[in-house]
């Protein structure tokens, strides 16, 4: 689904977000290595990062301020063709969810596609399974997996959101395991998701072979009639956070490296950009390698790496919303 309107930031997010320019590109520093197969990532009512390890189906406690990692929980389905298993995780109160994907028959196994519910440390329920969902109401758009690619999830109003990156639309799930679709889109690869209010925001990697002129932000509601473009131009992105002041972040991947579906982009062209008042990105950090998950906590930012690293970017706000500049 293409946006008639091209910029409509400072009307989704006022005045605040265009308010400070960035100073000069921060310099980030590694934070969190030995990570098996990272991917999705929250911060938990405690202030800490919570991480998905697909490659060992566990979920990672990492201190934003030490790095110190401690396991939350672990026994969740493992990825089985690189890259799935737990792939995001999120809080209602203090109760963590996970989502699962890229399990099932289809991959040789029993497990279900869909939110667990973290019980324990190595128990879990599942409130919802999205891959019977997926095969009993199909996409409009080509697919192959008939479960699809569940991407990302946020809270929202009780239950969640969930990407599918695969079957181009947006689930709307209950926490008593209803599904809907929220919303379907052509073949524009939905990941990331923000919510601010009512608004639902959602960053776009765009078809393969991922150009930048189809990686996009885009912002919507349950009643809007299209998906209004926020920004546009940056290639694969991945993710999309609120900095202070409401300010809007967004995570490129970087170039696709070929390939086919789901192949990561090539190593150290990744970058960290802020969202800019005339829709277009502007740089805070690059030659980031194979990003895949962003968390803001004050004004330092949170890269979690498919490689098993997470990366801290501090001050990534200017005045009036972090440290003046030099």
């Amino acid at each position: 689904m293409k946006a008639k309107m091209t910029v409509v930031l400072g009307l989704l997010l006022g005045t605040a977000a265009c308010a400070a320019p960035l100073a000069a590109q921060s310099v980030p520093t590694r934070l969190v290595t030995g990570l098996q197969g990272a991917s999705g990532s929250t911060v938990g009512p405690d202030g800490a990062l919570y991480v998905t390890e697909g490659a060992v189906g566990r979920i990672s406690r990492v201190d934003p301020e030490t790095g110190e990692v401690t396991t939350f929980a672990s026994g969740l389905p493992r990825s089985i063709i690189g890259f799935g298993g737990p792939t995001d995780i999120a809080f209602v109160g203090n109760t963590a969810y996970v989502i699962v994907t890229l399990v099932g028959p289809q991959f040789g196994s029993a497990d279900i596609v869909g939110i667990y519910r973290v019980d324990g440390p190595a128990s879990f329920t599942v409130i919802a399974d999205i891959g019977a969902f997926a095969i009993e109401h199909p996409p409009d758009t080509p697919f192959e997996g008939l479960r699809g690619l569940q991407y990302a999830m946020e809270p929202y109003r009780g239950g969640f959101l969930v990407t599918d990156g695969h079957h181009n639309r947006v689930y709307q799930v209950t926490r008593d395991g209803t599904v809907s679709v929220f919303r379907a889109f052509g073949n524009i690869v939905p990941t990331g998701l923000a919510i601010a209010g009512n608004w639902v925001y959602m960053a776009e990697a765009g078809p393969l072979p991922h150009l930048p002129q189809d990686g996009q932000v885009v912002s919507f509601t349950d009643r809007s009639a299209e998906a209004l473009v926020v920004a546009s131009g940056a290639p694969l992105l991945v993710d999309v956070e609120f900095g202070r002041g409401r300010t809007l972040f967004a995570l490129s991947q970087g170039i696709h490296a070929g390939g086919p579906e789901g192949s990561p982009a090539l190593p150290n062209t990744g970058a960290l950009l802020r969202v800019a008042a005339d829709g277009s990105f502007a740089p805070v950090a690059d030659n980031l390698n194979v990003p895949t998950s962003l968390e803001v906590i004050g004004t330092t930012a949170y890269v979690v790496t498919l490689a098993g690293e997470i990366w801290r970017i501090d001050e990534i706000s200017g005045p009036p919303y972090g440290r003046p500049s030099p």
